[in-house]
């Protein structure tokens, strides 16, 4: 008798949290661990932003909050698209989420019946295929490269599509890449998207805010496709909230209704208190936002000046979020010194965590086997020893 479902038994574990808990149970054995695995801001949340949910606390915001999330939150992320992407949203097509992971999810859960196809260019965050897989439809990837900066092109995606394809779903700025989609690229994208009618645009702008180009520019302002288009968006990476778990779909009436519905008959209402600190987080403008993304372009400067001094490595220069994405097959086939041959990118990511004492991510995850991730949300000193142990242990290989 098989005790776990078929559902739960074709999930693969979260790679990105695995190498996280490998690092703590390392570092929980006295062993000096620096982690460069994990998504998530090394900053506090704001002031601001804190003593909103204090004084949410006093005022009682204890209390079960509306599914879709509190009208005045709403409408402050209403008000957010308008201004800073010229959206035009009413409340009724926001439904907020615990994260914007379950913001994906939800959209996913909502969308996608078995044997629907959803286009996913690689590298990929790592629960995109999972989700769709506990969806029960199936992933088909576009694969992208270094030499590409990891974005396709019109003919690439125009390849992809059968009368079977339902979603498309990217990230941009992108995990893993930091890779950034101009207008004009966007623009490209859509003239295919305007001949294929039946396919939704499942847009994840998480890292909106750390983006080193001239502006964010989102898929969704394009008219033509605009009531396809979902976008996912959050308070996590900008804010530093990452765990107020605080995410948030903006789509067409019927999808975000649909959202409210499986939500209610899963979580409900997302956390009241983080809810009343994200208002404040919208209303009281991006100063915080802006001081934290100048400390990440100092670091980018810092990390790719250092990765291009490894033999071996090859990288090219993200335009936002917060990661590299190195090349680094030229280690595969190499031995430890116990002679334990390193044949991918998980085996590298180990090494690189068992002996140079560095939490990385395997590029297999993301659908990249020839790649691993670094995330530099890391103070400077941190980075600097980290790229240090990474180039050591990189030379002991033969």
């Amino acid at each position: 008798m098989n005790t776990l479902s078929k559902r739960i038994n074709s999930l693969s574990e979260s790679a990105t949290l695995k190498m996280t808990k490998l690092g703590r149970e390392l570092a929980s054995k006295g062993i000096n661990i620096i982690s460069l695995s994990v998504g998530e801001p090394d900053f506090n949340t704001p002031d601001h932003v804190k003593n909103a949910a204090k004084k949410a606390l006093d005022e009682n915001y204890t209390r079960y909050s509306p599914v879709p999330g509190y009208p005045d939150l709403r409408q402050a992320i209403v008000n957010k698209l308008k201004t800073e992407n010229n959206l035009d949203y009413d409340i009724s097509q926001i439904v907020v989420s615990t994260g914007a992971k379950q913001s994906l999810s939800n959209v996913i859960l909502t969308l996608i019946d078995p044997d629907d196809e959803v286009i996913i260019p690689t590298p990929y965050w790592v629960s995109y295929s999972e989700m769709v897989t506990l969806a029960e439809g199936k992933s088909v990837f576009i694969d992208t490269d270094i030499e590409s900066d990891f974005k396709i092109t019109p003919a690439q995606l125009e390849a992809a599509i059968t009368p079977k394809s339902k979603l498309f779903m990217f990230s941009s700025p992108c995990n893993p890449t930091g890779s950034v989609y101009s207008k004009e690229e966007l623009a490209a994208l859509v003239a295919v998207f305007e001949k294929h009618p039946n396919i939704y645009i499942l847009s994840d702008e998480i890292y909106e805010h750390i983006n080193f180009v001239d502006k964010h520019e989102s898929i969704a302002q394009f008219d033509s496709i605009k009531d396809r288009v979902i976008i996912v968006n959050g308070f996590s990476k900008a804010f530093a909230m990452t765990g107020w778990r605080l995410g948030y779909i903006a789509a067409n009436k019927e999808i975000a209704a649909a959202n409210d519905k499986l939500q209610g008959q899963t979580t409900s209402g997302t956390c009241s208190i983080a809810q009343r600190a994200g208002i404040v987080a919208y209303e009281q403008g991006l100063a915080s936002v802006l001081e934290m993304k100048e400390a990440f372009l100092r670091r980018r400067e810092l990390v790719y000046n250092l990765l291009n001094e490894i033999p071996g490595v090859k990288t090219n220069l993200p335009d936002g979020a917060f990661y590299f994405f190195p090349e680094i097959s030229s280690f595969f086939g190499k031995k430890d010194a116990d002679g334990n041959v390193i044949k991918d990118s998980s085996d590298l990511a180990l090494y690189l965590l068992n002996v140079g004492h560095v939490a990385t991510v395997g590029g297999d995850s993301f659908g990249n086997n020839n790649y691993i991730r670094l995330s530099y949300a890391a103070s400077d000193e941190s980075l600097v020893e980290a790229l240090r142990r990474i180039k050591e242990a990189l030379g002991k290989l033969a």
